[in-house]
């Protein structure tokens, strides 16, 4: 299957992979306000060996059948980490 990536130019990190190039009528107009403007990044092959670095493949395959598109969000940040990092004196 064959997927076409766009990456979001409002949002960071944020990643739209359609199954077919430039069809933005399949992204809900919400999500489309949401996104902006958006740039193509890759296409790309998605078969059963692809590995992807940030989104399971079968699942980004699963999204493109069903709806035409996939979307990937950034990673979220690990709050505990965060909440133990040392403050710095006044």
């Amino acid at each position: 299957m064959q997927a076409y990536v766009y990456k979001s130019l409002r949002k960071a990190d944020t990643y739209v992979f359609l199954s077919a190039r430039d069809d933005f009528a399949r992204l809900p107009d919400s999500l489309r306000a949401q996104l902006g403007s958006l740039q193509f990044v890759l296409d790309l092959e998605l078969n059963e060996q692809r590995k992807l670095a940030r989104a399971d493949a079968a699942q980004v395959r699963q999204n493109l059948l069903a709806n035409g598109f996939h979307l990937q969000l950034p990673p979220s940040v690990d709050a505990p980490y965060f909440a133990e990092a040392p403050t710095p004196d006044a």
